[in-house]
Parts: C-alpha cells; structure tokens; sequence
C-alpha cells in the first residue's frame, strides 16, 4: 500500500489540528503511483498474433494511447495474405467475394463498427473514422465503401491468388461448415489507465453472401468498459451473437471477478445455453479479458485456443484454459 499523506504537526493545535503536508512525500507518491500506471500498459490479442502485439506495443510507447495500439495491432493481419481469416487473403464468401467486418472501442465507450465492407484493406480504420466523424455506430456495404472512400481510402483487391484456389476448390465439394477461427481480437491499457479494444475478421470461410458474424458487433465480438474492463471473443459467431459473450464477460468484472474468472464464467454460459456444444469442435468461442489494473485472462470451450500477451515489448504465447 502506498503511504499515500504524511502530515506534520506544526504549531499549538487547535481543537480541529493544523497540519502541513509533505511536499516529499507528495512527491514519492506521485512517482509510485506513475511507476504503477505504467507497469500496467499491456496489450493482449486473440490468437499467436505476435506481429499484431508487438506493433500495438510500438504504437503504444509512440503515442501512449491505447486506441492507437489497438488499431495498429488489428492492421498486422488485416494486411498479411498469409491470414485467411482476416483481411486480404482472407477466404471469400461462396460467390467468391471477399467482405469484412470489424469494429472498435475507446475508453469512453465510443464505437464505431464496419460490415459487409468490400475492397477496403483496412476496416478496421474505417471503422475508427466511423466514431470519430459519424454521428452514428455501423456503416455496412456500399454505404461503408462509399464513406471509406470519401475519407480517403483505396480500393483494392482482396481476393489473393491462394484464397481463389481454395474458393474453386471448395465449390467442387460445396461442404459448408463452421471453420477458420481465427479473428484478432485485441485489447490495449496505456499508461494512464485508458482501456481500448478492436476486432477485425474476413468472417466464416465460404459463407452466404451478406453473413455478418460477431465481430463487428458491440457486445459480441468486442466490448469496452473503460471503467471496468474489456473482452474480446474469436470462434463461431453465431455462438456468440446469441449469447453477447463480450458483454456478459465484462459485467462479471464489473462484479468484481477477475478477468480470468468472468471469461469463464462467460464460456460456462455456453455450455448450458448451446446443446451438443462440449462434444462439437466446430462450436468452438474462445474469450480474452483485460481489465483497468492490466490484470487479464482467458478461456475457451474447447482446447488449441491461445492468445498473446506483450509487456515493455515482450510477447509471450499461452494456451487458454477450457471447457468446464
């Protein structure tokens, strides 16, 4: 505990006491509460993002805000063709058409969210000018395109040479089923406590055209209480959609659990809500939680989820916990 006022008695004492205040000790409060705040800034993201946390880190010792970081993390895939799941060389929907969703949150519950946006690199930008210069939450489609490009962004395509050849090959078989979980999630706290969060996906591979999964949605896939806590969640959307995974993990902290516990809690919702769900692969949700100390945690329904943590530059991959 800081020894947070030392006050010396000077002069006779009145019936209510005279008191001057340490200026040392003001002083070293000061510095032990700013060693706190810093020691506190972290970033955590869903998945081995390594690439993703580390950007958000230098962003966060460039700019020292978290919503900063948490959109330059959600940048690192959304550009990276390697990622199928996100982004450009993100798999398509069944007609061949790459769309994404993604949506953002600062520490004063602001957001802004983007769907079924097509040719645009970085949504996850658009979706940050959505809340910076809209009045409104959600652009989706062409009205999001349209406003992407009013602010200055490019058109591009999306559709990389690897992502077609699975598409054509997919369309041979025509197998629709729950695959590619792998959205960025990811949550950031700065030095001076300010908590922020974002999430960007390419959605389920091959899904009907104009699928909206949770991502982009406040709640579901992403949800900031600058107050309390943050989550972010990656899986099958749908599980989360109808369960608003991310908003129910916060409230658990807000009631004082930590984050470790409420993300569980959150998942074991899952489990007594969704039939057949512990015996299922596909249905698989995975949770990360931060919050306003820096504290974090996570939790799945099934294993082989893992996240990423990043502390004055270091990364560090763990395997979540899970199940019951």
């Amino acid at each position: 505990m800081l020894n947070r006022r030392k006050f010396l008695a000077s002069g006779a004492l009145t019936a209510f006491g005279t008191y001057l205040f340490s200026r040392n000790e003001m002083s070293k409060e000061f510095v032990g509460i700013e060693n706190i705040l810093k020691n506190t800034a972290s970033v955590i993201a869903t998945w081995p993002n390594e690439k993703a946390t580390s950007a958000a880190w230098l962003k966060l010792k460039e700019t020292n805000y978290a919503l900063d970081a948490v959109e330059a993390g959600a940048k690192i895939p959304e550009a990276d063709v390697l990622d199928t799941s996100v982004g450009y060389g993100g798999y398509p929907d069944r007609d061949g058409r790459v769309s994404l969703d993604a949506c953002i949150m600062d520490e004063k519950g602001n957001a802004g969210s983007v769907v079924f946006l097509e040719g645009i690199m970085h949504p996850i930008s658009v979706a940050r000018k959505v809340m910076e210069k809209t009045p409104h939450v959600i652009l989706a489609g062409e009205g999001a395109k349209k406003f992407a490009l009013a602010e200055g962004f490019k058109t591009e395509n999306l559709l990389s040479d690897h992502a077609k050849e699975t598409w054509e090959k997919w369309l041979t078989k025509n197998d629709y089923h729950p695959g590619n979980h792998d959205t960025i999630g990811i949550l950031a706290i700065d030095s001076n406590g300010r908590l922020c969060g974002a999430c960007s996906t390419s959605g389920w591979a091959f899904k009907m055209n104009g699928r909206v999964g949770d991502s982009p949605i406040l709640g579901a896939g992403l949800y900031v209480d600058g107050q309390v806590g943050a989550a972010a969640c990656t899986g099958l959307g749908e599980l989360v959609l109808k369960n608003l995974c991310t908003f129910l993990c916060v409230e658990f902290m807000r009631q004082g659990k930590s984050p470790q516990d409420a993300a569980k809690l959150a998942v074991l919702r899952l489990f007594e809500k969704i039939p057949g769900i512990s015996t299922d692969p596909s249905k698989q949700v995975g949770i990360v939680a931060m919050n306003v100390k820096g504290e974090y945690g996570a939790w799945a329904v099934h294993d082989n989820f893992k996240y990423t943590i990043n502390k004055e530059g270091i990364n560090t991959v763990f395997d979540s916990k899970f199940g019951k």
